[in-house]
């Protein structure tokens, strides 16, 4: 009887601790205004944009799109090129309801939401992340090409340009 509770005990602790070990993606006490304006700064310096992470560590669907993204070497590789990630945190411990309200109430869309900002901080794009969704998990396909549609060389002018050769 007492293995039993020594073994119980043990496992309640592992599961606890894998728990918060993958639930510190989004931070309730961040202030999110100063760090994306930081992201902002990085991305202009790096010539990326700001691809910011609506959710909070209460969102299965938050935390495995993270997973799956930096588990899978393309993807990871296709995010850091092009873009610097923020985790916006939406709890009930910090709503950051102004800053939702600043960028045009993603919430709507269900979680996780991507909200993706230019160099200058400016938003482009809001994307519900059921289109990325396949079965009980993300499509690394339809993923990567949302990364690359939603890039600074996709939205770059001078990629578009005619080029007349008569």
């Amino acid at each position: 009887m007492k293995t039993l509770l020594v073994i119980s005990c043990f496992f309640i602790t592992v599961l606890a601790k894998a728990q918060t070990d993958s639930s510190h993606l989004y931070d309730p006490k961040a202030n999110p205004e100063k760090d994306i304006a930081a992201a902002v700064k990085k991305a202009k310096a790096e010539h990326k944009f700001v691809m910011i992470q609506a959710g909070g560590n209460w969102c299965s669907w938050c935390l495995l799109f993270n997973k799956t993204v930096h588990e899978d070497k393309q993807l990871d590789s296709a995010l850091n090129a092009n873009f610097i990630v923020y985790h916006l945190n939406y709890s009930p411990e910090n709503l950051n309801s102004a800053e939702f309200a600043r960028l045009g109430y993603p919430q709507r869309f269900g979680f996780p939401v991507i909200i993706i900002l230019d160099d200058k901080g400016n938003r482009i794009h809001t994307q519900q992340t059921d289109y990325l969704e396949q079965g009980k998990g993300y499509n690394k396909e339809t993923v990567l090409e949302f990364f690359q549609n939603w890039s600074p060389k996709a939205l770059d002018p001078n990629t578009y340009k005619f080029v007349n050769k008569d």
